[in-house]
């Protein structure tokens, strides 16, 4: 199974953020383990460094986003990319990005804790807890 991982997820995991951080950290699990193949869009990378840096500082940043390129595959985005989110006409562009990403490489999922926000694109989004049993 192919999935994209959206940055709320990452950083649920990176900050503890309860009560989703268990959920969140299995499926990273799964990942880093091979059961699944996880991928996150580039600029959720940039994202993840500058909130972990804010919250515990850029030590703390450097290290989640080595031990995120260890085990999970990063989606260039590129200027066919951000066309491709234009077209897809969602409210929110930065979310519109993670679903062309995830539709770029072919996943099966997008794991987000805003399943709403996805729906109606060719590619359908769960939530951590609910991708777990199919994973």
């Amino acid at each position: 199974m192919r999935l994209l991982v959206d940055i709320n997820v990452v950083l649920d995991v990176a900050l503890n953020r309860q009560p989703w951080a268990v959920d969140a950290a299995k499926v990273l699990n799964a990942a880093d383990t091979g059961r699944v193949v996880g991928h996150v869009a580039g600029h959720t990378i940039t994202t993840a460094f500058y909130v972990i840096a804010k919250a515990q500082g850029s030590q703390a940043a450097l290290v989640a986003v080595s031990d995120l390129l260890r085990f999970l595959e990063v989606v260039a985005v590129e200027k066919a990319d951000f066309h491709q989110a234009v077209a897809l006409g969602m409210r929110d562009f930065e979310d519109a990005v993670q679903a062309a990403c995830a539709l770029k490489v072919g996943a099966d999922y997008i794991v987000t804790r805003n399943e709403k926000d996805f729906q109606g694109l060719p590619v359908g989004a769960r939530s951590p807890g609910s991708i777990l049993p199919l994973i």
